[in-house]
């Protein structure tokens, strides 16, 4: 075979090589270190949790365990995720399985049958998986852990497709204070028209932090003590009659207020009408 024939053989093989490989997605560090930082915003409710992110054949990228969780929720996080990246399936999907009847699952020792592992899927392939142990429930659990994967959306999604700047006019801010309402809901944060035309009960919101900027009237606001009689009114949201004890202040016009999750707080006395924007802030909300 001459140089030219050589060449052209050698190219043509090299070509067929590259026809044959594919190209693909991966985990890296960081976007684990993203996914991680979504579930435990999502597990801060429950005060504690185990969490394992795994690359598509189980090897662990990245692991966090907050405090107070007990040590065993280390391996089976790792366990569960272990399982979803290499089954390609939710735990869950073999937790219902056996709970079905099919026992023999159980035998299968690189499995385990628990909800709270769940693949991570990038343009329909599975690139790795979210493991999560030691919430207040399983049920939490597969809920960290789906949390954590809905995160991934964002980390793919197409730059262009970014949410845009949101304008409000001043005519519909003006409105949303006339009634008070929520201007703007990104889901992981609010804007709100907010307006008080008299006292309110004790809120504590247990995940929520509260920024108010005052722009018109005067409040007396009570945060922190006790509410005695503290009762849910909705996922991670609180309400009672008043609050014993706690520190006492008087907001007007330019003050802002910040009010971290977890924080009873009461607009015991109000010179209406007190107007103030209010964002709210998913994040690092306490359990009362």
């Amino acid at each position: 075979m001459n140089l030219r024939l050589f060449l052209a053989a050698s190219l043509l093989v090299t070509g067929a090589a590259r026809a044959q490989l594919a190209t693909s997605k991966v985990l890296t560090l960081d976007a684990a270190r993203r996914i991680a930082a979504a579930a435990a915003v999502e597990a801060r409710a429950d005060r504690t949790s185990a969490i394992a992110i795994v690359d598509a054949g189980g090897a662990l990228v990245y692991f966090e365990r907050l405090d107070g969780t007990f040590p065993a929720a280390s391996a089976v996080s790792f366990d569960k995720a272990h399982t979803a990246a290499t089954f390609h399936h939710a735990t869950k999907d073999f937790e219902d399985a056996v709970h079905n009847g099919r026992g023999a699952l159980t035998g299968v020792k690189e499995m385990t049958p628990l909800q709270g592992g769940v693949p991570i899927v990038v343009d329909g392939k599975v690139i790795g998986a979210v493991g999560i142990s030691g919430a207040s429930s399983a049920a939490r659990d597969e809920a960290i852990a789906r949390a954590a994967v809905a995160a991934v959306a964002q980390l793919s999604s197409d730059p262009s497709k970014a949410p845009a700047v949101t304008t409000l006019p001043a005519a519909t801010v003006k409105a949303g204070f006339a009634k008070g309402s929520v201007l703007l809901d990104r889901g992981d944060y609010q804007v709100h028209a907010s307006r008080r035309d008299g006292p309110g009960k004790a809120e504590v919101h247990q995940i929520d932090t509260d920024v108010f900027y005052v722009l018109e009237g005067t409040a007396t606001l009570v945060t922190g003590g006790k509410v005695p009689d503290l009762s849910p009114t909705g996922p991670y949201e609180l309400r009672g009659s008043r609050i014993d004890g706690g520190d006492v202040r008087t907001i007007g016009p330019g003050d802002v207020i910040v009010i971290p999750g977890g924080t009873p707080h009461w607009f015991r006395e109000v010179k209406a009408p007190v107007l103030y924007l209010a964002v709210k802030v998913a994040g690092d909300g306490v359990a009362q």
